[in-house]
């Protein structure tokens, strides 16, 4: 399948504005990595092709470990996806990033450990480049459409992305702000370095939903009170969100970027492509077809 789509991967709120449009389809994508997280919901919003994907299932019954990133993010670009906006909660780790707000990340610091983090390992060895690992024309068409939508928005932060499921003793949290991370989170790696290798653009909304553990709680703040406290943080960063999401599809669907993410692979595979089995180049060909087309037989 083939196009030039704009895909969505997030979580329920953001999901709900796909659902209840009319026109939509569901896909259900079979790929080398497995199914991905659950239905592919398409629908044309503002004459642009958009792709929803829920990141933990219906239902939220995948903990971050657990995702099917490689399965999700192959499926998105067979479905023709060729850039992907991301939504994620997290918690804070700077008191001026307040919960509520949204922040447009800039850089991550990986920390997990369990999950698989690139298309290539078995046959095909590619190296991409990661310096970056948000598209800057993506993040950019974002910020300023949150400024002209009047959002509270941050335009940079470090994602600290941990393992989980479990969060962080309060000694990490504080080892987390040395290091110089904004935001901790659990699921934008791999996500992020597969899309590179899937040569789809990659930005990320972060959704602060608390303060990691670094910053104490209120005193005498009941543990009902904070969980209520969280998820109306929750709603009002998906709120905001959703209000971004729906304002910057019309342009970025019209809008001519100039990035590498397109190419990133172009240099990248070190592999000699000759003695890489036709059964593997066939099973990867929405990743890596244009650059075995001419190899020697």
């Amino acid at each position: 399948m083939s196009g030039d789509k704009l895909a969505f991967i997030g979580g329920t709120g953001i999901g709900e504005t796909f659902s209840k449009r009319s026109g939509t389809r569901e896909h259900v994508v079979e790929t080398p990595f497995g199914r991905a997280s659950g239905p592919i919901l398409e629908s044309e919003i503002d004459g642009v092709t958009c792709l929803f994907l829920s990141r933990h299932g219906p239902g939220h019954h995948l903990n971050p470990s657990m995702v099917p990133y490689r399965a999700n993010i192959f499926a998105l670009k067979k479905l023709g996806a060729t850039r992907i906006i991301a939504t994620g909660a997290t918690g804070s780790l700077r008191e001026e990033i307040e919960p509520g707000h949204l922040v447009i990340a800039d850089q991550v610091i990986d920390k997990t450990h369990r999950r698989v983090g690139t298309f290539f390992d078995d046959q095909i060895v590619a190296h991409v480049e990661m310096a970056e690992p948000f598209c800057a024309p993506l993040r950019s068409r974002l910020l300023e459409t949150a400024g002209e939508a009047g959002l509270k928005v941050h335009d940079r932060g470090t994602y600290v992305c941990m393992e989980g499921p479990q969060f962080s003793t309060r000694a990490e949290s504080m080892m987390h702000r040395q290091w110089g991370g904004d935001l901790i989170g659990m699921t934008v790696m791999p996500e992020a370095k597969l899309a590179r290798e899937a040569e789809m653009c990659y930005a990320l909304i972060a959704l602060p939903t608390d303060y990691d553990c670094w910053r104490p709680h209120a005193e005498g703040a009941d543990k009902n009170t904070l969980l209520q406290e969280i998820i109306g943080n929750m709603k009002v960063a998906s709120e905001a969100a959703t209000k971004l999401i729906e304002a910057v599809i019309p342009r970025i669907g019209s809008a001519e970027q100039a990035c590498d993410c397109a190419d990133a692979l172009s240099m990248a595979i070190w592999s000699d492509k000759s003695g890489v089995d036709e059964a593997k180049v066939r099973a990867l060909e929405p990743l890596i077809g244009r650059y075995f087309e001419s190899r020697s037989d």
